[in-house]
């Protein structure tokens, strides 16, 4: 049986790699190309360590305290030369892309449409080359045809299909936002560079609470589309913030998701004074003890900085930290993550 493995590297740039039975990790990198860090093969030096992020492992031989110890081990790292899976698998590498003679993946693709969904976003979607791995709520740089330029958007489709949807905000002057308000044609040619980046999907052995502001919304898309996909017992609160209720795109979407997973709740938030609404303000107005789950929740967060450093300064005032706390910031700039 074949695996799929995702090897994250430290400078953010992320690879997937199939993977045999009884093959070893370092073996099937090698076999795609990329070069793992690696001096011995024998278990004994440690070159290869890496900390586990999901996934079914065994490892064999190892030389304790010397190539690892028992504490590491226990805390979820491994030796990739002595380490075969027994279900899709991601390994964190302590090394960058390029000392690994590798570096994020080029595709090619076209674009299928460009949707104008509110006075804020749009939807681009975009036929692969060919299908394109990714974790759940990781980006990659889109290049603007007709332009030297490429901008950065999470997915909001699920992994692996030869499709990718990208929900984008809409800047007045932006670049991308310019080309598809403007010109963009079915069958203009895009170039798509990654996946990469640390926010995605972690296995789900607690309550989820994820935290959605304006286009931030994209990447729990592609996640809600995987967990339907796959199924989970563990429950879900999706909180959805905009500014106004033409700024609720792809909310019939989310819900049907939902309805399939059936453990998701979706609460949805709008900051505008002047509409009406059941809550308004902000998602920090809403945030109680009780979605904290006593600090055994996972929380995930994509939107602007303010609503990150909010919610962050929020979790103080309850009293209660997370288990875990995974975040992604967007500016409303032509930057790195203009619409996450």
């Amino acid at each position: 049986m074949t695996y799929q493995v995702v090897l994250n590297f430290e400078d953010g740039v992320s690879r997937v790699i199939s993977c045999d039975d009884a093959e070893k990790v370092t073996d099937a990198a090698f076999r795609h190309k990329i070069n793992l860090p690696m001096d011995c093969r024998d278990g004994v030096c440690g070159t290869c360590k890496c900390k586990v992020g999901a996934g079914d492992y065994e490892m064999e031989f190892y030389l304790e305290d010397e190539a690892m110890t028992e504490e590491e081990e226990q805390e979820g790292y491994a030796l990739l030369c002595q380490t075969t899976v027994s279900s899709d698998a991601v390994f964190n590498v302590m090394a960058s892309s390029e000392a690994c003679k590798t570096g994020a993946q080029q595709t090619a693709g076209e674009v299928i449409a460009a949707e104008k969904l509110s006075e804020t976003s749009f939807n681009l979607r975009v036929k692969l080359e060919k299908p394109l791995g990714f974790l759940p709520g990781q980006y990659v740089n889109v290049s603007v045809p007709g332009t030297e330029e490429t901008r950065s958007y999470s997915f909001s489709s699920k992994p692996g299909t030869d499709e990718a949807t990208f929900l984008i905000r809409n800047l007045e002057g932006g670049v991308m936002s310019s080309y598809l308000a403007e010109r963009a044609s079915a069958g203009d040619k895009v170039e798509l560079t990654g996946p990469m980046g640390i926010f995605y999907l972690r296995e789900m052995k607690r309550p989820q609470l994820w935290l959605a502001g304006g286009t931030g919304l994209a990447p729990f898309l592609s996640m809600l589309e995987k967990v339907a996909e796959e199924g989970t017992d563990q429950p879900i609160t999706l909180y959805y913030a905009v500014t106004r209720a033409a700024d609720l795109v792809e909310l019939e979407r989310v819900e049907q998701l939902a309805e399939k997973i059936g453990t998701v709740t979706v609460v949805t938030i709008l900051a505008a004074e002047d509409e009406e609404h059941a809550l308004k303000g902000y998602v920090t107005d809403h945030l109680s003890e009780k979605d904290m789950n006593d600090g055994d929740v996972d929380v995930y967060l994509c939107g602007p900085p303010p609503m990150v450093d909010a919610v962050s300064k929020h979790f103080k005032t309850l009293g209660t930290e997370p288990a875990q706390f995974f975040y992604e910031k967007f500016n409303p700039s032509e930057s790195k993550a203009e619409a996450a």
